[in-house]
């Protein structure tokens, strides 16, 4: 492991641990008869995690052993054109997320090359079996934005898509095997001003939360979590 990748992990937990920290506080404020037990038991062990939706709905985990997933992400060419290659970026970033976690990811790069060595292919199935891999991970981008509805100084990100699993099998063959709709903003809480952040910082925030929501389809996670991505 790298020192920056350990410095990111570091930072992860601290924020976490804050988050259960407010959680604690807020709970404790809000709710009459505070048992002070429970809650110190939330903030030592954590709130309860919350299992991921493909793994709820197909009883499978991308984490089993020998697992592999690829992933492949399409944008409209209004959407690429707007926001040059966010295709390729969320592909990398949900990448990064779900190898984050566990789950064991072919390399984005390896398949943005095969996509541009066969410029021909129609099918996320055909991408399973160009890299032998368990599992394709195709991300719809249908609706893409990083600024508040009718604003050109205040950032949002607003997403909207559909995320579809195909298993593949022995014979390179893929059915799909789970789909969800995906909608997302952020900040949850209000709209950043453009006079606080760099646009290329901001785009990498929401980047960043996006793959994560994405993700989170796959891994568990708490409900604290959202805490630092309320502001």
């Amino acid at each position: 492991m790298n020192s920056f990748s350990l410095k990111q992990r570091i930072h992860k937990r601290f924020l976490q641990a804050v988050s259960k920290l407010a959680l604690v506080l807020i709970l404790c404020t809000t709710l009459s008869g505070c048992n002070y037990f429970i809650l110190l038991g939330y903030l030592i062990g954590g709130p309860p995690s919350i299992e991921p939706d493909f793994d709820a709905q197909t009883s499978k985990s991308l984490t089993d052993k020998d697992v592999t997933v690829a992933i492949v992400c399409y944008a409209p060419l209004e959407l690429q054109y707007n926001f040059d290659g966010i295709h390729n970026d969320l592909a990398k970033y949900t990448t990064f997320q779900l190898h984050q976690h566990g789950v064991k990811m072919v390399n984005p790069d390896r398949i943005r090359a095969w996509m541009d060595e066969n410029p021909d292919w129609d099918k996320p199935e055909e991408i399973g079996e160009a890299f032998d891999v368990t599992y394709v991970i195709h991300i719809e981008l249908h609706k893409y934005s990083l600024y508040e509805e009718n604003s050109s100084d205040l950032y949002r990100g607003r997403a909207e898509g559909m995320v579809t699993v195909y298993e593949m099998d022995e014979n390179g063959e893929g059915d799909k095997l789970y789909s969800k709709e995906i909608t997302s903003f952020y900040p949850l809480r209000a709209p950043r001003a453009t006079s606080e952040v760099t646009f290329s910082k901001f785009k990498k925030e929401y980047l960043s939360r996006l793959s994560d929501e994405i993700g989170r389809l796959f891994y568990e996670y708490y409900r604290g979590d959202d805490f630092t991505h309320a502001i």
